[in-house]
């Protein structure tokens, strides 16, 4: 982890985010946020290029609900089969978890982020040549809003190409789509090596021994560990990002399958659930800020599980497709405001450290709950689909409520009060 700083102190700390994205950006300070006028050119580029890779990781997560159909169809597979995706993904940030503290001792912010672009590259390639099926499972608060924003949008995009791929020929060419996220792949690699080749390197052996290097990052984990806010927020993460990797997930085959949709219109709706949250990170970061978002989060949580039950119980796609949206939008600030609230909450010297396991737990979450999802759904059928989301909603709001509270989010209770 590094960071660069605007002319007025603020921080642009670079945080992880979902299940493809290598880092993002964070604005830390008392005063207002930095414009981008008083942004040095090269931390601009950093946060464009960052925002770009946020981007891709979105294209392709948010095409996976909108393909997951064909994919089942055209291996004539269960569900429970199609969750290997999901448990491959959770075995690389498994992995990561375990590594990521180590790898730090030895690269540098551009060499880390460099090494993701690269391995990232190499996930679209496979399933773009149609593999067999075991080849295919796979492996400051504005800043924040913009660049989750990103991930958001390339969500919404990723669902319009991929049906508008998978829908264009019978039978489906739908590992077409492929091509498009690692045309962008290649591109964010090009990009990450320009805009980071300041810290595209190695860290000298003389900054630091090799033993040193163990036990600092021994250290900084036993450190780490032992913070109560760094299992609380995992807790919150761990649901949260459970629900919305469930959610676009297995959407588009719930609507098929129980409300007998149109395949080749029914990954629109994902669309739209993305559509939500990209609005809703964008609009609703003002308000999470201005009101606290210690009851702002939680009364969102209560809507998206006001809405989801509207899409449950109304037996209308229309009305699915317009509950889903909302949810989206509610659901959408929730990851940003984490975020923001967690790099309040950690000493400087276990920030990095406690950020990677918090985000992993995260990860973890959005690919257990769709792999249990999937595996109770392969014998329940899809509609399982809904009792599980409002579970996992409720738990997301409630787990909140554990989170503390930073000292300043008291002092701003106290004054509105």
């Amino acid at each position: 982890m590094t960071n660069s700083k605007g002319q007025q102190g603020h921080e642009l700390r670079s945080i992880p985010e979902n299940t493809n994205a290598p880092e993002i950006a964070q604005v830390e300070g008392d005063g207002p946020p930095a414009s981008p006028e008083q942004l040095p050119n090269h931390t601009i580029l950093k946060f464009l290029t960052a925002s770009f890779s946020f981007f891709v990781a979105g294209v392709n997560d948010g095409s996976v609900g909108a393909l997951i159909p064909y994919v089942i169809r055209q291996y004539n597979i269960n569900t429970a089969q199609t969750s290997a995706l999901y448990a491959t993904n959770f075995a690389g940030w498994f992995i990561s978890a375990i590594i990521n503290t180590h790898l730090t001792q030895f690269f540098h912010l551009g060499s880390m982020m460099l090494l993701g672009a690269c391995t990232e590259d190499l996930e679209p390639t496979i399933p773009s040549f149609r593999p067999q099926l075991h080849l295919y499972a796979r492996s400051s608060h504005r800043w924040l809003a913009l660049i989750h924003a990103s991930y958001s949008a390339g969500c919404l995009v990723g669902p319009f190409v991929g049906t508008a791929v998978a829908a264009a020929a019978t039978p489906s060419v739908w590992y077409y789509f492929y091509a498009v996220p690692l045309g962008l792949c290649v591109a964010n690699t090009a990009f990450i090596a320009l805009a980071f080749r300041d810290t595209v390197k190695f860290r000298h052996r003389g900054e630091i021994s090799s033993e040193s290097r163990h036990k600092d990052a021994s250290k900084l984990m036993t450190l780490t560990f032992r913070s109560p806010s760094l299992w609380y927020l995992s807790i919150f993460f761990f649901f949260y990002l459970g629900s919305s990797l469930t959610a676009s997930g297995w959407l588009v085959e719930y609507l098929i399958d129980v409300r007998k949709g149109d395949i080749s219109q029914m990954g629109f709706v994902a669309a739209g659930y993305n559509g939500g949250t990209l609005l809703g990170r964008l609009l609703l970061a003002e308000p999470i800020h201005r009101f606290g978002p210690r009851y702002m989060v939680f009364a969102f949580g209560i809507l998206c599980i006001g809405f989801q039950l509207v899409f449950w119980l109304v037996p209308n796609i229309i009305a699915a497709s317009i509950a889903v949206s909302i949810v989206g939008f509610f659901a959408g600030p929730l990851f940003a405001t984490g975020v923001s609230l967690a790099a309040k909450l950690f000493e400087p010297e276990v920030k990095p450290t406690a950020l990677a396991f918090v985000f992993v737990m995260a990860q973890v979450g959005g690919s257990l709950f769709p792999m249990i999802t999937g595996g109770v759904a392969s014998s329940a059928g899809v509609a399982v689909l809904q009792p599980m989301l409002i579970a996992l909603w409720v738990a997301t709001s409630l787990s909140w409520l554990l989170v503390p509270q930073t000292k300043k989010q008291n002092l701003a209770a106290t004054h509105q009060e």
